[in-house]
């Protein structure tokens, strides 16, 4: 089971999802969800219940739009301006990654170098809406490495927001892309994403 603590924000309580395991931690990853989902998207439950074992602390972050029940989420700085001070309030036990999913992902990118991340691993990065390739968010996935903070993506083979190609081609190094079954949302092999942030979490630390 989880621990649950409230977090404060500008935007009202926020909540922190807590998993620990009893192998000692060597990292703490910090993930949020996405604009439309929840924490219990099933990647996010995935590697909450299954990272601990492998040496890793998980905390999945709740918005305060979430927590509150609304449906929609708010723009991006006002994301930004609730995670950071969430950040702050966590015990981080070794070092800190954080993360999350789709839009989740983007908050972290932007908000790295601020939280003193030492990576950030991204899932279903969205690089831009479906359908429009030239409204792009490269940027926002360039940002922490312009800090020297390692990044690694984890994306589905046919995910409308952004193939793993098209992000390999933002990105220094095409491996810190892992390619893995499914769309947006993945859903088709879910251990694939467990195996691939085994793999990539090192890469962070």
């Amino acid at each position: 089971m989880a621990e649950q603590v409230t977090l404060e924000t500008p935007q009202g309580p926020g909540r922190a999802h807590v998993y620990s395991g009893s192998v000692p931690a060597r990292a703490t990853v910090v993930l949020g969800h996405g604009a439309g989902g929840g924490i219990g998207a099933s990647d996010l439950m995935l590697l909450a219940s299954r990272l601990p074992e492998h040496g890793y602390r998980v905390v999945l972050i709740e918005q305060p739009w979430k927590v509150a029940g609304r449906k929609v989420a708010g723009r991006p700085p006002t994301l930004d301006a609730a995670w950071i001070p969430m950040l702050g309030q966590l015990d981080v036990v070794g070092s800190l990654v954080v993360g999350g999913r789709s839009a989740g992902a983007r908050v972290a990118c932007r908000t790295a170098e601020t939280v003193g991340a030492q990576g950030v691993l991204c899932l279903s990065f969205p690089l831009h809406p479906p359908g429009k390739p030239d409204a792009s968010r490269a940027g926002e996935l360039r940002t922490p490495g312009e800090h020297g903070i390692p990044v690694r993506v984890i994306q589905g083979e046919r995910d409308p927001f952004g193939t793993p190609d098209e992000l390999r081609a933002e990105l220094v190094d095409p491996a810190w892309v892992a390619a893995v079954a499914g769309a947006h949302s993945f859903g088709e092999k879910p251990a694939d994403v467990l195996d691939a942030a085994i793999r990539l979490l090192p890469e962070l630390l």
